[in-house]
């Protein structure tokens, strides 16, 4: 039986906190291997609100997948030929923004699962099998396997129908975008509000009904993402290239300037 390993998957199903690391700012292939050194388990390739081209992406992913880090992409809306190519050319998931309803997730599963699963088309055998030769079925059916299938709850309609969307089958990770949540809230940056803490809530309990995975990203001062990790979020975005590198330089920088007089 072919199978593909995707450790960001792997971590979920034993349980584990699968913890992610985004990247926006950085372009060449050492921040696979860097991110995997530092105890990531996988990458937010961001095209939606970064800057990477499909090729630099796909370059990236290659490079995950050779160091035993999971590749995954957030794609804009409805950006299905974007998210298809990528996943035919190394990414081992694929973040949907704003998915508000059950009909928007199942949209999302016919587009990114090969038949039987969803309507995906089949591109030929890529970078996961290092470009050897297999059965296309057996192909298919171990990407359905490993890939993730994400989709982002940014509004109060989408925790609305978060059962819904938890029911949907392929759906594999449900993930709060907590910036734009707390946006359209009204309650902007307000992350331990007690609304944004009910949503939650109300995901996470539809998640475990459902045998689902329940995420958080946006949140990065780590008492806050310490309370929803215990409500049971495990999906989560622990930081980015950029934050992560200024916060470094300013307290290198501070550091060395303590000790002139």
């Amino acid at each position: 039986m072919t199978t593909l390993p995707n450790p960001a998957r792997e971590k979920l199903e034993s349980s584990g906190l699968a913890l992610g690391f985004s990247v926006r700012m950085l372009r060449t292939v050492e921040v696979a291997p860097a991110a995997k050194a530092a105890g990531f388990d996988w990458l937010w390739l961001d095209c939606e609100h970064g800057t990477l081209s499909l090729e630099t992406a796909a370059q990236i992913a290659v490079a995950a997948l050779e160091c035993g880090i999971a590749p995954i992409v957030r794609v804009p809306n409805g950006e299905y030929s974007l998210a298809t190519r990528i996943l035919d050319n190394g990414a081992l998931g694929i973040v949907i923004p704003h998915v508000d309803t059950a009909e928007e997730a199942r949209e999302v599963v016919q587009k990114l699962k090969y038949p039987p699963v969803g309507h995906r088309s089949i591109g030929g055998i890529g970078p996961h099998y290092a470009l050897r030769s297999l059965k296309v079925g057996d192909a298919a059916a171990a990407m359905n396997a490993a890939n993730l299938t994400i989709v982002m709850l940014e509004t109060p309609t989408a925790i609305e129908n978060v059962e819904a969307i938890a029911a949907v089958p392929g759906i594999d990770v449900l993930l709060i975008g907590s910036n734009d949540l707390c946006a359209e809230m009204g309650i902007p940056g307000e992350f331990t509000h007690d609304r944004l803490a009910d949503a939650y809530r109300r995901m996470i309990e539809a998640c475990r009904r459902h045998k689902k995975h329940p995420g958080m990203a946006g949140i990065y001062t780590e008492n806050i993402m310490q309370r929803y990790i215990e409500m049971g979020a495990r999906f989560v975005l622990g930081g980015g290239d950029a934050a992560i590198l200024m916060a470094g330089a300013i307290a290198r920088a501070a550091n060395l300037r303590k000790m002139v007089s």
